[in-house]
């Protein structure tokens, strides 16, 4: 295991930013951090690199306790999202830094940044002044410094929040590939949610200071730990039902849930894609509240009576027009009974 967290506690003011965390990375693994603003995601990063004390527990690199080891030495490398470039010097001098410190020769080090800076899309970029950068240029700069000594262990603090949708989801494909290619680990945090589903092979989901969640992308999508992970991650239909066998009493009237659901008082989801529509008379009566279209299909906001609205995705040419009535019925297959 490259990386372990052992009860990593922080408290800023007495309040546990970080509360008893315990965490692993293997080597070559990508790890992805959601969370909401506030849960804990930076601190984390912070306190592994040594940025942060912690006020008890450990960090390990390599079995190693990390507590005397200071930040230059731990070998890992930082990209957090205020970039931290050097204004003084120019694009190519930024992204060459680690490599001038780690004794790589002069015309290596052109090579590997010319590479590093088409990797980003910034190519020929290397003589610009960083004043003359827009936000987003200057992140691509900062990441491109991150990568250039091929860490061990590379920590990313929001990599791609201030890029243009294109570009972020050209990097992610291009940045699973080149860690691939490169053996590298990477912990990284985010709040977006595709991108972390799009470069993980593990994610974790992070609340007031504790790990919600862990697990790959399908299983945290597939099997939200509990009503908090489920609306982080944008199911808006979720609700309190009681489990009776193959059935669930909820406020939408009765729901088929799968064989060998947690039976009780539960948390029920019902993702969008089990929501259909059917003719007003053969199911739960909603009025089309709203929608919305999301390229491929069509959100759908229904308000049934007296019920929470219920979220539903359906094809363009099949779309309702707001205002109009619809019935529902539910597919036990996109119903989620919450552990």
């Amino acid at each position: 295991m490259l990386l372990g967290l052992r009860a990593a506690t922080v408290r800023f003011d007495g309040r546990a930013v970080l509360d008893a965390v315990d965490l692993d990375v293997a080597e070559h693994e990508i790890v992805c951090v959601l969370g909401p603003s506030g849960s804990g995601k930076s601190t984390l990063l912070r306190a592994i690199a040594g940025l942060q004390p912690l006020d008890s527990g450990r960090v390990l690199l390599d079995g190693r306790d990390q507590a005397a080891v200071p930040v230059h030495r731990r070998g890992v490398g930082l990209m957090f999202q205020d970039h931290q470039l050097f204004p003084q010097r120019d694009v190519a001098g930024n992204v060459a830094f680690g490599l001038r410190m780690h004794g790589m020769a002069k015309n290596e080090r052109a090579a590997r940044v010319g590479e590093l800076l088409d990797l980003v899309g910034l190519p020929g970029a290397e003589r610009r002044a960083v004043a003359s950068l827009s936000g987003g240029e200057q992140q691509r700069v900062a990441l491109a410094r991150a990568l250039a000594p091929r860490p061990r262990l590379l920590m990313l603090d929001e990599p791609l929040g201030q890029l243009d949708r294109s570009l972020r989801e050209r990097l992610v494909v291009e940045l699973r590939e080149l860690f691939g290619r490169l053996g590298t680990t990477v912990l990284a945090v985010t709040h977006d949610q595709g991108e972390a589903f799009a470069l993980a092979d593990r994610v974790v989901v992070m609340r007031d200071g504790r790990i919600a969640q862990a697990g790959t992308p399908l299983e945290v999508w597939q099997r939200p730990a509990d009503a908090f992970v489920a609306r982080f991650l944008g199911f808006e239909n979720v609700v309190e039902a009681t489990v009776d066998g193959e059935a669930a009493i909820t406020p939408w009237g009765k729901v088929p849930v799968p064989g060998g659901s947690p039976q009780g008082t539960r948390t029920l989801l019902v993702r969008p894609a089990g929501v259909r529509l059917v003719p007003p008379a053969e199911g739960l009566r909603c009025t089309v509240a709203a929608r919305t279209f999301q390229g491929t299909h069509v959100t759908l906001h229904l308000q049934p009576r007296d019920a929470p609205r219920l979220e539903a995705a359906c094809p363009l040419r099949t779309a309702p027009e707001v205002g109009a009535e619809t019935g529902v019925e539910f597919d036990p297959a996109e119903t989620v009974v919450l552990d």
